[in-house]
């Protein structure tokens, strides 16, 4: 089957994603049949990874970058700072990078966001491919060009927006992920349902077996529309000034629960199907969603597995962590609401005791 390409509009050009089984397993010969920009892929390139992405992938990406060995930095939120910029910063300038060189990031999203950030800011930006190997970032992180790392006091506060040059999605990469990582991705892909193309839901309610099995006849289509969605949103609004806030869905409450447990207990998607949850909740108590349809997707997010719990977090320190994030802007908190399945309202009056209300909602205390 030959793969599924997105061409994706930025400001720097348009940029190939492309999703296909086995798209990765001759990794010269896919590079070498990418356009960037109109100019042919260089031989000054230099692959950035994980320790354990590299031991389970790394064996046909060998030479791609001459005899440069690949930088390895550790994986998962804890390293997503600006500590390991630097890391990435001195391993650039140790290998003599220049502007025409390109910047391979092979891992999940934390990868891709670190990655990601490095090339955009070393020598003024350099160009980055993303060859996600996790379902989270096949479908969402990786396409878009938003990069950035954590602060102690929220997440993704420092970043920049970098399109890549290319997005390689190989659904093959994803069956050494654990079935919790799997997962994890999942509700992103209910993420896309919701605000956009609600027979993804019909998919999931259907298919669930067949997707945790891997079968490419359900798994492959379902992640090229995934990004055929996230590349029709960013194209429409590529620095996040209003109709990309749509992918935000879920991430209000989510990110805050990533933030006061220091990004230990929750993956990324963990975190965001209990936002999805609370936003579902104020979509209700707005009535802009029915609750017919906020049980329909609480018994989704409910199929895909346990989530760790939330009953010993205080509400009152989950909505100080909202409070600082991204979203807020001129001092008010945006949430993005559904408005019934398949489209989404940014409100931006949202109410402290409504807050409280969705708060509980979810199992947080009082």
């Amino acid at each position: 089957m030959a793969p599924i390409r997105i061409d994706v509009t930025s400001e720097r050009g348009t940029y190939p994603v492309l999703v296909g089984a086995g798209l990765t397993a001759s990794p010269t010969t896919t590079l070498g049949s990418i356009d960037l920009w109109g100019h042919a892929l260089t031989t000054d390139r230099l692959i950035v990874s994980s320790p354990a992405v590299w031991k389970l992938h790394g064996t046909p990406w060998r030479g791609v970058a001459g005899k440069r060995g690949p930088v390895l930095i550790a994986d998962g939120e804890k390293a997503k700072t600006l500590g390991t910029v630097s890391r990435l910063y001195e391993a650039f300038s140790a290998n003599h990078l220049d502007r025409s060189a390109t910047i391979i990031a092979i891992g999940g999203g934390v990868i891709g966001d670190v990655a990601g950030f490095a090339a955009a800011t070393f020598l003024r930006g350099l160009r980055v491919i993303h060859v996600p190997t996790t379902l989270l970032a096949q479908v969402d992180s990786a396409i878009g060009g938003k990069t950035g790392v954590n602060l102690t006091s929220g997440k993704n506060l420092v970043g920049s927006f970098h399109s890549p040059a290319a997005v390689l999605c190989d659904p093959e990469l994803l069956k050494s992920l654990p079935r919790r990582e799997f997962r994890a991705g999942l509700y992103e892909i209910i993420k896309y349902g919701v605000i956009a193309a609600p027979d993804i839901l019909d998919t999931l309610e259907r298919d669930l077996s067949a997707i945790f099995d891997h079968r490419a006849a359900v798994l492959t289509p379902l992640i090229g529309k995934c990004c055929e969605i996230k590349a029709r949103v960013v194209m429409s609004d590529e620095r996040e000034a209003g109709p990309r806030r749509a992918l935000n869905f879920g991430h209000t409450f989510g990110h805050a629960l990533e933030a006061v447990t220091k990004y230990r207990r929750f993956r990324h998607g963990e975190a965001v199907g209990y936002g999805m949850l609370a936003a579902a909740r104020l979509s209700v108590m707005r009535g802009l969603m029915t609750p017919d349809e906020e049980a329909r997707l609480t018994r989704i997010i409910r199929s895909l597995g346990p989530i760790p719990v939330v009953s010993d977090l205080k509400s009152k320190v989950v909505l100080a962590a909202a409070s600082h994030d991204k979203k807020v802007v001129g001092g008010k908190l945006h949430f993005v609401a559904a408005d019934h399945l398949g489209k989404t309202v940014d409100i931006k009056d949202v109410s402290p005791e409504e807050l409280k209300i969705v708060a509980k909602s979810i199992g947080l205390r009082t």
